[in-house]
This record gives structure tokens, C-alpha cells and sequence, in this order.
């Protein structure tokens, strides 16, 4: 990342932290972090800011994590976690009871439904640059 990008990063961090009357030493503590970890990041000082940093902060505030992994210049991840997973960071809050409940819930409904909770295979749900995509066709006089 070069000094402008981290000081877009920083201001996007500080803002962010602004708006939830959040102050750098707060955020260090919810992160884990020295609140002088926040403030050089914010100023744009970190050039190379680890990618646990950026999702504990992301995290701590309460923003997309795509949205600050893409300031910094990482890769998002393009994919969703599987249901327990998300669950568990997601609602952090929620007793280990409820979220194994949901989780066997979403395993019937995707059973009686034929739905893999997997996800599509690799390629499955695709389509080449090439090719065109299919359309559901509309009987006349149907919904347009």
C-alpha cells in the first residue's frame, strides 16, 4: 500500500470510529491492540496493516470487512462461510443450544428442499464470459 492509500485508509477508520463515539483508546481495547496501533493506522503511518488487525477492526466498528480489506489493498474473501461459522461471529451473543437448534434446522429444510448447504460445486453456478445467460421464459400474458 503506498502513503495515500493508507492515509485513505486511515481517514475511513477514523470516521467510521468517529461516528460510533468510539475513541482510539476503546477501539485498541475491543481490538486487542495498543491504542498507538490505532492512532499510526489512522494517520495513515502503517503501510502494511495485518489482515487480523483489519478484521478486528472492522469487527470492533462494525463495518464490511471487504470494504476495508479493499482499502488496503487485500483480497476480499469471495465466498460466505458455512452456517456455524457465521453464526458464531455474527451472533456472538447467542448460548451454543441455540445456534447447534438452527444449525439442524437449516439441515432439515435444506434436506426436504434437496438443497446442499455445501453450496454449488466448484464452476456449478458459473458461466463463461462467452456465453450468454439463460432466461426464464414468460408465458403471454403472464407477469413482464
Amino acid at each position: 500500500m503506498n502513503p495515500r492509500e493508507a492515509k485513505k485508509l486511515g481517514a475511513f477508520i477514523r470516521s467510521a470510529r468517529e461516528a460510533r463515539s468510539l475513541s482510539q483508546n476503546r477501539l485498541g481495547e475491543a481490538v486487542g491492540v495498543p491504542n498507538s496501533t490505532i492512532m499510526r493506522l489512522e494517520r495513515g503511518e502503517n503501510l502494511n496493516p495485518r489482515a487480523d488487525l483489519l478484521a478486528g477492526i472492522a469487527d470492533g466498528l462494525g463495518i464490511n470487512l471487504a470494504d476495508i480489506y479493499a482499502l488496503a489493498g487485500y483480497d476480499a474473501p469471495t465466498s460466505l462461510p458455512s452456517l456455524q461459522p457465521y453464526l458464531r461471529s455474527k451472533y456472538r451473543d447467542l448460548p451454543a443450544e441455540a445456534a447447534e437448534q438452527l444449525e439442524r434446522y437449516a439441515e432439515r429444510l435444506a434436506k426436504r428442499h434437496g438443497v446442499n448447504l455445501a453450496g454449488p460445486a466448484p464452476g456449478e453456478d458459473e458461466v463463461a464470459d462467452d456465453q450468454p445467460l439463460k432466461r426464464a421464459r414468460v408465458k403471454k400474458g403472464g407477469p413482464r
